[in-house]
């Protein structure tokens, strides 16, 4: 007889069946929901890993949250990294001086210079010459 990994409880089984047959979910969670629910019918973490895409060991880590905090394993974690902090008026201030005239002994403004610039005339706390790229972007 095959190990079952996870053992939802009938509401939990109901609640996730629901949530897949309802269509208006974010990928990632109806990924999991599916992922449980092939658990709970008794199938390996290697079949249900083929079948959704993904790795035995984050169908395991899907598991093992379920056992611990339920339905609400489902909702996303926040995303690592620090959120960018820039404001439409600091967006505006990088731009007004990437169209000024460069600092004497320089041709042209770089990402960098910008970024310096712009923390020496206070109007950003922190910036790196990456988030003066995505705010000098014309798709932004």
């Amino acid at each position: 007889m095959p190990k079952q990994h996870v053992q939802l409880t009938p509401t939990d089984r109901d609640t996730l069946t629901a949530l897949i047959t309802k269509g208006d979910q974010k990928a990632r969670i109806y990924k999991r929901a599916l992922g449980l629910l092939e658990l709970d019918r008794g199938k390996t973490y290697t079949q249900v890993a083929q079948t959704l895409g993904m790795t035995g060991q984050t169908l395991s880590h899907w598991a093992k949250k379920y056992r611990t905090l339920g339905l609400d394993s489902l909702k996303d974690a926040p995303r690592p990294g620090r959120p960018v902090e820039m404001t439409g008026k600091q967006r505006a201030q990088i731009t007004a001086l990437a169209c000024s005239t460069p600092p004497a002994g320089h041709g042209r403004w770089t990402l960098r210079l910008l970024a310096d610039q712009c923390v020496a005339l206070g109007s950003c706390e922190h910036l790196s010459h990456t988030h003066v790229k995505t705010s000098l972007k014309k798709t932004n």
